[in-house]
């Protein structure tokens, strides 16, 4: 039998050392080490996982919208049921009068004290105020009003006024646009037709350049202007204007120059 010689054990024994000191450090950089080289990896191995979303900590969602008034909520359902403009009720009105012009429009159902009818609450997504040079942001057709001509349809409540001054009150379907109701306001006497015709002659501006001048001041929708003297005693026309949060502004536009002499936001908290 070969002998082994006492040095070749000796290399042998140093070597089954070397051996388990390799098995050792494979066993350390497989995880069982939560040093350095294993945070270097976990970074490595970050960058090539999809990206996963994350929430806050609480899990919470984003805010929920402002809750509206209950002044808000009646502007924002009678507009989406409103498919007829002030202009156009404008046009329509003094059309039912021949030679008349207008002096008051007022979309009904925004006031509790309007006696016209208001459309149901409607669930559709809101209109958003016009860009456009139209005297007035148009709503568009998004509400789910009751049937054409229903009680329940919001009105334009207009009068217009003859050269006399004699005034009639014109009821317009605010979704068909059709004329509801022409009547002579019978309370006038001949004092009341000389100051309206008055009135009339003295204002220059048309009722669609007032409202294109409160509507370059605040984009909306005009729900309501007037001719009226204001606590001046400065000929006016009186504009309302909604805006895309459901809040009103007034605006009193000098009736001869096309200024805005007034400007009042009805914000509601």
């Amino acid at each position: 039998m070969k002998r082994v010689s006492s040095r070749t054990r000796t290399l042998r024994a140093v070597g089954a050392v070397v051996c388990a000191v390799a098995v050792s450090a494979m066993v350390t950089g497989c995880g069982q080490d939560s040093g350095s080289g294993s945070a270097s990896a976990t970074s490595e191995a970050a960058k090539v996982m999809p990206h996963q979303a994350t929430t806050s900590p609480s899990g919470s969602a984003s805010p929920s919208p402002k809750k509206l008034s209950q002044e808000q909520q009646k502007r924002k359902d009678v507009l989406d049921a409103t498919k007829i403009t002030f202009d156009k009720a404008a046009e329509t009105a003094v059309g039912a009068v021949s030679g008349s012009t207008l002096v008051d429009l007022e979309l009904g159902g925004l006031d509790d004290d309007n006696a016209s009818g208001s459309p149901s609450p409607s669930g559709s997504p809101s209109p958003s105020p016009s860009g456009s040079s139209s005297p007035s942001g148009s709503p568009s057709p998004s509400g789910s009003p009751s049937p054409s001509g229903s009680s329940d349809d919001p009105e334009w409540v207009a009068q217009v006024a003859e050269d006399d001054g004699t005034a009639h009150t014109v009821r317009i379907d605010a979704v068909s646009g059709k004329v509801l109701d022409t009547t002579e306001d019978e309370d006038q006497d001949a004092d009341d037709k000389s100051r309206l015709a008055g009135m009339v002659d003295k204002a220059t501006q048309t009722p669609e350049q007032a409202a294109k001048v409160a509507t370059d001041k605040q984009k909306g929708w005009v729900t309501s202007l007037a001719l009226e003297e204001n606590d001046d005693d400065v000929l006016v026309w009186t504009v309302d204007v909604v805006d895309s949060s459901w809040n009103e502004t007034d605006f009193e536009i000098d009736a001869a120059e096309g200024t805005v002499v007034g400007e009042v936001t009805e914000e509601e908290n």
